[in-house]
């Protein structure tokens, strides 16, 4: 957070589960906003920040919807899902029927609206990592990275090794993304 915003500028999270980035923004005097799509996690959340109205109870599909300043980080984790998994992680995981492809797609959605909602120098980094279940591999982290540098420019990642993980590695990436402006998307096509 320190190397990509100063006190007083907007952090926001798509995803923002227990509140993790919400409330180290707060502690470091930044403005933390976020949406959850759990009631409970954001009944939770709320109960601890010191602005629970910067936390929206709502889907990160419909961001558009939603009154947000102009970001300057989108700091954030989103959902897992594995290949051959069939649960929906956008409704936290409570609707089967759902593919690895549309995930993808619904990341892609969810980013371009970031993406509309941030400063012309913003920054995105997404905590992501690829998982190992049963002997198969999904390269969520490569793929996630793929869809959104459709949208934001990769600058690379940064690899953080944890102790246990839990996803079948040791390690996850942190994507580091740049705002692309409308005038080089266009010469670059």
């Amino acid at each position: 957070m320190n190397e990509f915003t100063e006190k007083g500028q907007v952090v926001f999270d798509p995803f923002a589960g227990y509140g993790t980035t919400l409330l180290i923004a707060e502690e470091m005097g930044r403005l933390g906003y976020g949406v959850e799509f759990s009631k409970e996690k954001a009944n939770y959340v709320q109960g601890l920040l010191e602005h629970p109205e910067r936390l929206i109870h709502g889907d990160s599909l419909k961001l558009m919807e939603y009154e947000l300043p102009l970001i300057d980080l989108c700091l954030t984790s989103p959902p897992y899902t594995n290949e051959s998994d069939t649960e929906n992680p956008f409704v936290d995981y409570r609707q089967k029927g759902f593919d690895y492809q549309s995930y993808l797609q619904g990341m892609g959605n969810i980013f371009s609206q970031v993406a509309q909602k941030m400063n012309p120098s913003g920054r995105l980094v997404i905590e992501a990592s690829n998982l190992k279940k049963s002997g198969a591999v999904t390269t969520l982290a490569w793929d996630i990275a793929r869809e959104v540098s459709q949208i934001f420019h990769f600058e690379g990642e940064t690899i953080i090794c944890w102790d246990e993980y839990g996803y079948g590695y040791n390690h996850s990436y942190c994507l580091v993304f740049s705002k692309i402006e409308e005038t080089s998307r266009r010469f670059s096509s």
